[in-house]
Formats: C-alpha cells, structure tokens, sequence
C-alpha cells in the first residue's frame, strides 16, 4: 500500500520510473532495544546522604546502602527502607546479592532474610573479599584494546555480555566487540559522579550517583510506536494557537513549570510539524491526525491574514500584552487585542512553501486544499510585485527576505545566499504555477534564468562553498542553510518545469547530499530519496531514528573532553570528529544544528517538540522506504 501512495505521487508530476523502483529498498519496521532513563534522586530529608552501593534482588526490588542506612525506591524518590524492621536497628556496612538475595554485613554478623533466615554467621568467621582487584584487572585489560572516554573509573560490572564503567563523566557499556554506548548528562543520570553500577530488574541497568538512582531500561520498541511517543509529547506540551511552539520551564526538568513561548521561525517549525502529520495522514487516512493537520494549517493561514498586508505572513502572533522580549518587532493587528511579530525572513518563506504544497498534494477536501493554493499565490504575487523583496511594515525589505538579482547575485560563487535563495525562489516560482497555472510565474522563473543566471547559480557545487575574506556570512557553515535548501529541494525537483531541469536540480541536491552524509540524517536521506536516489543511506536514517532519545529535554552534555572520540583539525564545515555521534549522546537541536556540536544545552529547561523524528519518519513511511 505504501508503494501505491509513492507512485500516485509521482505520477502527479511525471517522476521517471527509477524512483518507483528506488521504492522496493525499504526498512521493515520490526522491534529494536530502547534504552530510556528514569531517575531517582535522595528525598528532600535525606539530602547530604553518603551513598554507597545499590542491587537488586530476584524479586525485583531495589537498595540503596547509604551511610544513613537502607533506602528503597519509593513514589520516585529514595527514601528509608523500612520493610525488615530488624535491619533498621543493626548497622550494616555492605551488601550484595547471593543466589538473587539480598546478603548484608553487619558490625557483627553476615545475614539474609532468604533461606528462612538460616544465614546468620559471625563476621569474623565468614570470608568477605571487600576489594575490586578482578575488576580492576579486567578494565586494564580492556583500556588495552578501547579507547576509553574516560579513564578514570570508580567502579566496574560485566554482566549481560556488556562490562560496565562508572566514571566522575558518566557512566559507560563497552560491548564484545568494543562499541561503547555513553550515559552521561541528566538525560540518563541524577548527576554524572557514578559510585556503583548492578544489573537491575528485567534486564535494567542501577547506576548509583553521588545524589540519587539512575535506572536505564532496555525495551523492545519499533519506530512506529516512537513516533506514538513523540506524538503525545508535542500533543501535550507544544501546541499553542496550532503553532508546534517552543516549552521551556523555569525549574530544568520539571514540566509542571513549563510555559509554551514564541519563536521568530514559528511559521518554520510548525511547517514542519504539519508536513509530518500531512504525511501520517496520507498513509493512516486517520480522522484524528486530519484534525491536526487542519488546526495547524489554520495557524498559518493566519500568520498572513493578520498583518493585513497582501501576501506578507508574520514570524508570529499572540494575544497583546503577552511578549517578554523583542517587543519592537510586535504589531498592532486589527483587532486590538491580538498583536503580531515583524521582521519575516526567508526561512519562513520557505516554510510556508513546503508545506502548502504538501497540503495541497494530500487533504481531501478541495475546499482546504484551494486555501492553501491561494496562500501559495498570494506570498508570491507579493514577492514579485516587489521586485523580488518583503515588504515589512515599514516599506521596507526584511533583512533575510531578499531573492532579487542584485541581492544574490552581489556574492561571490563561494557565498551559500547566492546558491541557496536562487534554490529558494525558483522552488516557490515552479510551485506557485504547478498549482495555480498562472503564466506569469513560469516567465518569471525562466527570467532570471536567461538574464540573471539563476540556473547557474542553483548548479553551484557545494564543494565551492567556502570562507570569503571581509564577508561574516562566510565565517562559518551555516546548518540553517542546509535545512532551507533541503526543504526548498523538495518542491525544486518536484515541481520542475521539464525534465532536462530536474535531471540538473538532481544532480545539485546529490552533490549537497554527499557533503551532509556523515551527518546520517534521515530528512536530508528521504528528501534526497524522493529524487529516485538508488543509494541514499536508508540504514543510517534508521539508526538515527533508532538513537533518538525519548527524553527530548535539552540537558547540558559535554563530550569534548571524551578520550575515546577521533577528532578532526577545525574545519569550515565544522565537523568536530571522524563519526557523528548518536543522537541520544549529543545536545538536542533541531534539523539546522549542527550534529557534530558537542557540547552544548540549556541545563534542562528547554523540551524540544517531537517533530524532528516524526518528520523524517512519516516523511519515511509515505515514501514508501519505511514500512
């Protein structure tokens, strides 16, 4: 069935034959192991607490040993174990689990509460190895053969064909075959200064840290019961006006603090969200995820109808009196008590473009989609009687919303604007006549491709992207530009006017996929797969999507100092180490971040929305790669 909805929309657009076939390379989607984190930290009483070690028994039951006693995992907090009242009265030093039962050693004696409570031997007569010389043996021996991101260790545990590390950064699980997988950051622990590790209940991991219990569980998942995941989390904690909106909260982690805000892309992230659900829509045909689509198409219609200026959408809207910050650039609607944000640039062009023309290609009803036809005509009548420029309410261009010759074409090949906003108004020229089949944008298009070289412009190889002395865009790559020229490449080659121009827009979107491919991500994989790709790295978007983290809160993560890592001399493109590392290990950012940052978050009080899976994946689905 997926294959049938891939080649109805390629037949839309005449799409040569190869695609179809490109159509039989899919991903079956069949259950992975997740790893997700839950943490315990000290009750409020009990903060200062020493502690010490931690195990579970066969039962399932977990201690803590802490120099204020026992402590048990109680309503997410660990608090004094008070369910052998004998135990609370003796003064125990270590314990450890013998035949999947809890053994404790006492000041005076060694004893369980298993075995009818037969053990009970002096301490002195039983032989206790209080040492980790074994252990210590092993992790040498292992530091011989891996690279270690940190050598200093606490502790150490092998179990389930894994030893496991416990470090002041973290902790670590280095496999037979030595892949190591990093567990740092309050995404998976309390804090990183990691005193024992244990296995734990149905195959979990206990990491005890200076300040709580750190469980990290191993459940077997698919991806389409992730993107469920993801799902709830942006339904519940990121819809605002339909807007897919930004939550940050004022206590890290704490979401009963958290507040929905604006962004200046909300047009962007929402075109996002939306085309996500456009695509589940299309291949779930549900009534529910057709609602989303309509609630948050309705929120960008209205980005252009409030600023009551022909064709000129606003970053974003909100109720007056409710901005904190950046209060010039909010306007007076018409109705008083609404007020919208100014200065609109060219990625919520793009955007808007994007999405409407995936609206259009998808809902049912033709009603709906004929609004997003007349948003489509109506942002680029007004570029174009505009001479290529947006006109803000003040007369005058925005500063990014800029596509006229003298703008673009005013920077040297080597500059990313000039190859980046001639992909962008030629991507929003062809859809606008595709599906309004007005003349005057085709003319337009081939306008500045006869006389301002646009065409040559979008052939510039990426290779040619460089550093320009005296021009600060250049100073750095620009990850935002990947994702508007990805989104835009997607209504480029789509939409095309004729073969020969998609055979040329191929070819440019292949060389920028090939500068992107050590990022494996999976929307610039599908994107650049929709163009009948027979190669576009299919097993490294599933495991990006497979790293995902389920905690999508921006904790503070720090692996430069990482001694297992292979790093790079500093480069323009800013690629940091020879592999991408796994998403569940780096900051959080969305698709215009640059997956090689790593360091970076903002200490927890940021939830980042679901879409940036669920884009690539129903974008995976309704192509037909993902099944």
């Amino acid at each position: 069935m997926k294959t049938t909805i891939l080649c109805i929309g390629l037949a839309v657009v005449g799409y040569p034959a190869a695609i179809a076939e490109a159509a039989s390379r899919v991903h079956v989607d069949r259950p992975f192991v997740q790893d997700y984190s839950e943490k315990i930290p000290l009750a409020t009483d009990l903060r200062g607490a020493k502690l010490l070690k931690v195990r579970a028994d066969r039962n399932g039951r977990i201690l803590v040993l802490s120099d204020k006693g026992l402590l048990q995992v109680h309503e997410g907090r660990l608090k004094p174990d008070r369910l052998h009242r004998p135990l609370s009265d003796m003064n125990i030093e270590d314990m450890d689990i013998h035949q999947g039962q809890f053994v404790y050693l006492t000041d005076e004696s060694v004893l369980s509460n298993a075995w009818a409570g037969r053990l009970l031997e002096d301490r002195d007569a039983w032989p206790v190895s209080r040492g980790t010389g074994d252990g210590r043996q092993k992790t040498e021996g292992r530091e011989r053969k891996t690279k270690l991101p940190c050598a200093d260790i606490r502790c150490t545990a092998t179990f389930a064909g894994k030893t496991w590390f416990g470090t002041p950064r973290g902790a670590f699980a280095v496999n037979s075959e030595g892949r190591i997988d990093y567990y740092a950051s309050r995404r998976w622990l309390v804090d990183d200064n990691v005193v024992d590790i244990a296995p734990g209940p149905n195959g979990s991991v206990l990491i005890l840290s200076e300040t709580g219990l750190s469980i990290i569980h191993f459940e077997e998942m698919t991806l389409a019961e992730k993107a469920a995941h993801y799902d709830r989390l942006t339904r519940l904690r990121h819809i605002r006006y339909g807007f897919n909106s930004a939550f940050v909260m004022d206590k890290p982690g704490d979401f009963s603090t958290g507040t929905l805000i604006d962004q200046d892309n909300d047009g962007l992230w929402t075109a996002m969200y939306l085309a996500g659900e456009l695509f589940r829509y299309a291949v779930t045909k549900s009534d529910e995820v057709l609602r989303n689509c309509y609630e948050s198409f309705e929120a960008m219609e209205r980005l252009t109808e409030i600023t009551s200026m022909e064709g000129f959408p606003a970053r974003s809207f909100d109720r007056a009196g409710y901005q904190v910050a950046d209060k010039s650039r909010w306007q007076p609607a018409e109705d008083k008590h609404w007020v919208w944000k100014a200065t609109t640039s060219s990625d919520e062009i793009v955007g808007h473009f994007f999405v409407y023309a995936i609206f259009a290609e998808i809902v049912p009803d033709k009603a709906w989609r004929d609004r997003a036809v007349a948003l489509i005509d109506a942002i680029m009548d007004h570029i174009v009687r505009n001479d290529w420029y947006l006109i803000d309410y003040d007369g005058k261009p925005t500063l990014w919303g800029k596509w006229s010759p003298d703008y673009v074409n005013g920077f040297p090949r080597q500059v990313g604007d000039r190859r980046l906003n001639s992909v962008e108004i030629i991507s929003f020229l062809q859809a606008a006549y595709h599906f309004t089949g007005k003349e005057i944008y085709k003319q337009k298009a081939f306008e500045l491709f006869e006389e301002h070289g646009y065409l040559d412009n979008i052939m510039i190889p990426i290779s040619e992207i460089g550093r320009v002395p005296g021009i600060d865009l250049t100073t750095e790559w620009n990850h935002s530009d990947d994702e508007l020229a990805f989104l835009s490449y997607w209504i480029l080659y789509r939409y095309a006017f004729d073969d020969e121009l998609r055979a040329k827009y191929r070819q440019t979107i292949e060389g920028h996929w090939q500068a992107e491919r050590p990022e494996k991500n999976p929307l610039w994989n599908f994107i650049y797969a929709d163009t009948g790709a027979e190669e576009f790295d299919l097993a490294e978007s599933i495991w990006t999507l497979r790293e995902f983290p389920l905690d999508m809160i921006s904790w503070t993560v720090r692996n430069s100092d990482r001694q297992d890592l292979q790093f790079l001399k500093p480069n323009f493109r800013e690629q940091t180490t020879k592999d991408v590392l796994p998403p569940d290990e780096r900051p959080m950012s969305k698709h215009n971040g640059n997956a090689f940052r790593l360091d970076g978050g903002s200490g927890g009080r940021r939830e980042y929305s679901g879409d940036i899976y669920l884009l690539p994946y129903w974008m995976g689905r309704y192509l037909g790669v993902i099944q």
